[in-house]
C-alpha cells in the first residue's frame, strides 16, 4: 500500500529553532542507533518510520556505523526513504556522522579529512541521497588537528553534500574551539549532539553555556540512559533487554531504587518514568530536541506522548535533583 503522510502531522509537537539558525527541529526526533539494522525485520523499521513522520517527527538521525552490520541502518533507511518518503524529502531533516570505526585500516575512523569526507560519500550512497541536512563529526580526534576536522565539515557543506555541520561528544572547551574555527571558515556550526539524562548531566557543567554563546542548538541522545530511566528493570533483567544483550549497558549499572523513586514522581504527574525523563531533558530552552529510539510502533507512540505531560513544578524538579544527585 502506498504511504500517504497524515494530514495532521504538524499539529503533534512543537518545532524549536536550533540555536540562532533558521532551522527548526521537532522537540522529539528519532535516532536509528539501535533497531534499524539487518538484525531486525525491515518491515518493523518501516512501520516505525512511517508512524514517526505521522507523529510530527521530521528529524531522523543516523551515523555511518549504525546498525548490525555497520552501515545497515543507513541502507535500510534509504530503502524506506525511496519507498515511502521520496515525495516528502524537503520535509525531512536527515543527519549522519563520521568519527567512530567504520572500516579497517588507518583511514577508517577518527577525524582526518580523508576519512570524514570518504565516510560522507559512503553514507550518501547507502541512503541514495544527494545531500544530508546535518553532517556531524561524531567525536573529537586526539591526534588530528581540530582545524583539519572542521575543515572537512566546511568542505562537506561547501560541496553541497551537507546543508549544515555539527559536532557530537565534544567537551565544552573543544566545542568553543570548534565553533571559533568554523565561524572563521564561514560555515557556523549548527548543533552539538551530546549524551544527556537525569543521571548524566555533564552538559550542565559548561557546555550549554558555550552552545548558547556560540548560537548552536543542542540535540541530546540517550535521554533514558540506555533504559535505566524506564520501568524495564524494576523486577530484574529480562532476557531480551539491552542490559542482557548489548555491550553498551551491563546489569551492574542498574539502580532499581532510583528508578522506583523517580517512578513515583512520574506517576503523580500522570506519566511513565520514560515519558517524564524525556520531557525533563527539554525543560531547558537551550535543548532543541531529544532523540528517542524505538523497537516498536507502540514504544514510539508512548515516548512521543511525553510532550503531553504537564510543565514541571519547582518542587518536582527539586525532588528529582535530590534523588539523582544522591545516587551519583
Amino acid at each position: 500500500m502506498t504511504y500517504q503522510a497524515g494530514e495532521s502531522r504538524y499539529e503533534r509537537q512543537p518545532y524549536n529553532r536550533s540555536g540562532r539558525s533558521g532551522l527548526r527541529l521537532p522537540a522529539v526526533s528519532l535516532g536509528l542507533w539501535h533497531n534499524f539494522g539487518d538484525d531486525r525485520p525491515i518491515s518493523t523499521s518501516r512501520a516505525i518510520l512511517r508512524r514517526a513522520f505521522d507523529l510530527g517527527i521530521t528529524h531522523f538521525d543516523l551515523a555511518n556505523n549504525y546498525g548490525v552490520p555497520y552501515g545497515s541502518a543507513e541502507s535500510n533507511f534509504g530503502c524506506v526513504l525511496r519507498q515511502d518518503f521520496a515525495a516528502y524529502r524537503d520535509e525531512l531533516v536527515i543527519s549522519s556522522k563520521a568519527g567512530y570505526d567504520m572500516w579497517p585500516g588507518p583511514y577508517g575512523e577518527w577525524g582526518s579529512r580523508k576519512y570524514v569526507l570518504a565516510s560522507l560519500d559512503q553514507s550518501l550512497a547507502r541512503m541514495g541521497l544527494e545531500y544530508v541536512d546535518i553532517f556531524y563529526s561524531h567525536r573529537p580526534d586526539p591526534d588530528t588537528p581540530l582545524e583539519e576536522t572542521m575543515g572537512a565539515l566546511d568542505r562537506a557543506v561547501r560541496s553541497g553534500k551537507a546543508l549544515y555541520a555539527g559536532i557530537s561528544n565534544y567537551s565544552a572547551e573543544q566545542t568553543a574551539q570548534a565553533a571559533r574555527i568554523m565561524r572563521e571558515l564561514g560555515t557556523p556550526l549548527l548543533v552539538h549532539q551530546p549524551s544527556y539524562s537525569m543521571i548524566n548531566r555533564w552538559i550542565e557543567g559548561g557546555l550549554l553555556d558555550v552552545l548558547e554563546e556560540a548560537g548552536m542548538g543542542c540535540v541530546v541522545y540517550s535521554p533514558l540512559a540506555q533504559g535505566l530511566l524506564t520501568d524495564r528493570y524494576l523486577d530484574g533483567v529480562p532476557a531480551d533487554s539491552r542490559a542482557a544483550t548489548s555491550r553498551f549497558l551491563s546489569a551492574d549499572q542498574i539502580d532499581r531504587e532510583l528508578a522506583r523513586d523517580l517512578g513515583e514522581i512520574a506517576r503523580s504527574r500522570g506519566q511513565t518514568l520514560a515519558q517524564m525523563a524525556l520531557l525533563w531533558t527539554l525543560r531547558d530552552p537551550r535543548v532543541t530536541s531529544v532523540l528517542i529510539g524505538a523497537s516498536s510502533v507502540r514504544q514510539l507512540e508512548d515516548n512521543v506522548a511525553c510532550l503531553e505531560g504537564p510543565v514541571f513544578t519547582e518542587d518536582e524538579l527539586e525532588a528529582i535533583d535530590k534523588i539523582t544527585c544522591s545516587a551519583s
